[in-house]
């Protein structure tokens, strides 16, 4: 009986990793799962993100049929971890596209999540990127992604690699049309990924303490032989030095993006894109 009420009470509070304090996990919830005592962002999958940021409802999946392949045979392990993940994050890769509504305002969405090994960009999540950009040129769509990730897959070697070029290739084709395109970095966003689409956008947005960078800072270090400053890859550093262009609180994003689009929807721009 005490096992189970223990049990019970251990499921209803989660400790904040970065002030240490506990949080009734429902509470945590209701504010974004952004914790009301220190402002520390949790990370969240794929779907929760979809469901807080965009209006309810109007979320159209694209590429379903899309998975992953164990390409260089790296063996059954590594296939019954990828069952695993999808089972895990509800999704068969670390990207979720399609198309949604924020504000009333249709945009093409691509969603990463970190929870499948570890966001890492395969030949699916750089397909599932670049046929929704693709279809954003073909609907005049302005795209919205949301980066986690730890860089390319290695498990497919040159074929996770060409994805970066891929993916950006078609970020070019919506800049010549004159689509705006905004990324949202989120804990982490690394490597391949942030070297690709997700450093290509119009306007980068970074949640408070995300990690970005390309390469590990130990390694950096090492290399260098000096000292990093304080704070280095943190999305308030990268705002300071200028390699993106704002830090938004989580709790505050979706009025933000919504802010950007009516901007965009309301451009004489527009006139140019949809004649």
């Amino acid at each position: 009986m005490i096992f189970r009420f223990f049990k019970k009470g251990k499921e209803l509070w989660e400790r904040c990793p970065s002030c240490k304090e506990m949080i009734y996990k429902k509470e945590l919830e209701e504010n974004l799962f952004v914790c009301p005592k220190c402002s520390y962002h949790h990370r969240i999958g794929g779907r929760k993100r979809i469901e807080i940021t965009f209006d309810p409802g109007t979320f159209e999946e694209w590429d379903l049929d899309l998975k992953p392949l164990d390409f260089l045979n790296f063996g059954e392990d590594y296939r019954r971890k990828l069952e695993e993940n999808a089972q895990k994050v509800e999704a068969n890769d670390a990207v979720i596209t399609g198309k949604a509504k924020i504000g009333g305002y249709p945009v093409a969405v691509g969603v990463m999540d970190f929870s499948f090994r570890g966001g890492s960009m395969g030949s699916v999540v750089g397909e599932k990127i670049t046929r929704m950009m693709e279809r954003a040129l073909e609907e005049n769509l302005p795209v919205i992604t949301f980066s986690a990730s730890g860089g390319a897959r290695m498990q497919e070697g040159i074929l996770s690699l060409m994805q970066m070029a891929k993916t950006s290739a078609v970020v070019g084709l919506l800049k010549e049309k004159g689509l705006m395109y905004i990324n949202v970095l989120t804990d982490p966003t690394t490597a391949g990924v942030a070297a690709s689409f997700a450093g290509l956008a119009d306007i980068l947005i970074a949640e408070p303490g995300s990690l970005i960078g390309f390469t590990g800072a130990r390694v950096i270090q090492q290399t260098i032989k000096e000292k990093l400053p304080e704070g280095f890859q943190t999305a308030e550093f990268s705002l300071e030095k200028g390699l993106i262009d704002m830090v938004v609180d989580r709790r505050k994003l979706r009025d933000t993006l919504i802010s950007l689009l009516r901007a965009f929807y309301s451009s004489p721009l527009r006139e140019k894109i949809y004649s």
